[in-house]
């Protein structure tokens, strides 16, 4: 008695199907994942508060285009802007101090000023800003 084998069967190549679920997928996910990085822990960006009417008193201090700085009208150089908001806050803790800079001031010559001004212990400093324009 001879057993004999039957025939190997071909399937058909199931293969094809996999790659394109897998390749939908793949595209799937790449849209609607986020590809920036995001902070571990929440940020709520401040909220500006244009079109209010600024607090009176405390200092101005305006930055030029170029970096000239002035405190309250008078140009002045930094370290006598230093001196002289330290000896203003030393006489009155909780001044207000205001920096008007130009809008083409490069923000390297704001950033320091609102930092001095941190460390010699202001507690309060507003940037003055311009609402928007109509558009022309």
């Amino acid at each position: 008695m001879k057993i004999t084998r039957p025939a190997p069967r071909h399937h058909p190549e199931t293969i094809i199907a996999l790659i394109d679920v897998v390749f939908f997928l793949l595209v799937f996910f790449m849209l609607i994942g986020r590809l920036d990085a995001t902070a571990p822990f929440d940020v709520t960006p401040p909220v500006s508060q244009s079109g209010t009417d600024m607090p009176a008193g405390g200092l101005t201090l305006s930055v030029s285009a170029d970096g000239q700085l002035a405190l309250d009208g008078t140009e002045l150089s930094a370290d006598q802007i230093a001196l002289s908001v330290e000896g203003a806050l030393s006489e009155q803790p909780d001044l207000l101090l205001r920096i008007n800079a130009h809008q083409d001031a490069a923000l390297r010559e704001v950033l320091p000023l609102i930092a001095a001004f941190e460390a010699m212990g202001a507690r309060d400093v507003v940037l003055v800003v311009t609402p928007p324009g109509p558009v022309r």
